[in-house]
């Protein structure tokens, strides 16, 4: 550690202020009604008989109000009869296991004891039929056994392909209920034909069941609920592609054109499938860099929901021992060999704590303005983008932005012992 501090000895750390940027949009403050209310809009479980069984396929997102969500789904169920259960819609996440998907719902509050349905977790698929494509489509073993089948998930922009399709119904139907042997076939061909594969592998499965309907959730740039839909069997494939886009229309910005280093708090799978969301961050093993074209990243922590999936770690370019000793190869690897993204999980260089990464990811900032100070932004994680901090060196841009309201004056960085981050307010 000592070589390094004396390596990184001249490079100061700028101080950071911090701001709001003002993002107005609406939000729902009762999502069990909104759920409610979607259900109502368009009965989709009219079809549901007395006896018949309804399996609620939820992801491995870090989705705002799910337990809510799909407790609420839940009782609508019962009410018409049906008997549910749950299963884990995740592909090759949580180490690829049965045990490690049904923890990752555990953590998400979907326990039967809070929303009142079983989990069912298997690895185990079932063969459905054949893609457009010539592709073999497969399908979770105890969804197939299912009367009815319900998909819960979030749609949203993808992280690393674009098209029609992209995060949302149709890709949890083909990847995350297809678990890792189905992921991997749908992740075969690259990236590159991902959206149309993902619409080919859901069009096959709906064919074959008819009884699939669907819960699609739109969330708002600050990572709340904004809008619950419920999609008929029909609806799917002919109404998200227009979800899409207005999720795409929702999503929060870095809201500036270029900056110096990105300093990230926390990345991890509960935030985005890539850790750290490139949409925000501009930044990704499979599409480049964009706005706001950080010359450095650096990635502070892994969250605990993890569960040791570094992947997304590679778009960093200086990471900590903390992230390095949550490092879990079987929780890693089977989602980057599935996704065929090893890039996505490269560990750049380690420093020993928070501010000596910070310093070593600035060094790498040679053409940092000397006058002005190197231009940083430094959030906590990619879903929370509204309230941040940024060093002196962009305090000029953002007092220019009238959606940008500077909440501090100027403050140095608290570090405790072991010189990593303490006291850092993120509220």
């Amino acid at each position: 550690m000592e070589l390094f501090e004396k390596l990184l000895k001249d490079v100061n750390l700028p101080r950071f202020v911090k701001i709001k940027h003002e993002i107005v949009q609406p939000h729902v403050d009762d999502p069990a009604a909104e759920l409610r209310r979607a259900l109502q809009e368009r009965d989709i479980l009219s079809g549901i008989k007395p006896g018949e069984t309804v399996c609620l396929a939820c992801g491995s997102r870090e989705i705002a109000n799910l337990a809510d969500i799909v407790r609420a789904l839940v009782a609508e169920v019962k009410k018409k009869g049906g008997k549910p259960f749950l299963i884990p819609a995740m592909g090759s996440h949580g180490g690829a296991c049965a045990e490690g998907q049904r923890k990752i719902l555990l953590d998400f509050g979907l326990s039967e004891e809070n929303v009142g349905a079983p989990i069912k977790a298997t690895m185990e698929t079932v063969h459905v039929g054949t893609s457009a494509s010539g592709l073999e489509v497969r399908l979770d073993k105890y969804a197939s056994e299912a009367d009815w089948m319900i998909p819960v998930g979030r749609i949203k922009p993808h992280t690393a392909f674009h098209g029609p399709i992209e995060s949302g119904v149709q890709k949890m139907i083909t990847i995350g209920m297809g678990k890792q042997y189905g992921a991997n076939i749908c992740h075969s061909r690259g990236f590159g034909e991902m959206s149309k594969n993902v619409q080919e592998f859901a069009h096959t499965v709906l064919t074959h069941y008819p009884k699939l309907v669907a819960i699609g959730i739109l969330e708002n740039g600050k990572h709340e609920t904004y809008k619950i839909v419920a999609f008929g069997h029909d609806d799917i494939e002919r109404e998200e592609p227009g979800y899409l886009e207005e999720a795409r229309s929702l999503m929060p910005k870095i809201p500036f054109d270029k900056v110096d280093a990105i300093f990230i708090d926390e990345f991890g799978k509960n935030i985005s499938g890539t850790g750290a969301d490139p949409n925000v961050i501009g930044r990704s093993p499979v599409m480049g860099r964009w706005r706001p074209n950080a010359d450095s990243i650096v990635m502070l922590d892994l969250t605990d929901e993890s569960h040791g999936n570094i992947t997304g770690l590679g778009n960093a370019d200086i990471t900590t021992m903390r992230v390095y000793k949550k490092f879990d190869m079987e929780g890693t690897y089977p989602n980057n060999i599935t996704s065929l993204v090893p890039g996505a999980a490269k560990i750049p260089p380690v420093m020993p704590n928070d501010k000596l990464a910070m310093k070593f990811g600035l060094k790498i900032c040679f053409k940092a303005d000397p006058k002005t100070g190197p231009k940083v932004v430094w959030i906590h994680n990619t879903l929370q983008v509204c309230t941040f901090w940024i060093s002196e060196g962009l305090l000029a841009e953002a007092e220019a932005n009238p959606d940008i309201e500077i909440l501090t004056e100027p403050q140095e960085i608290s570090f405790d012992a072991d010189s990593n981050v303490v006291n850092w307010d993120w509220t």
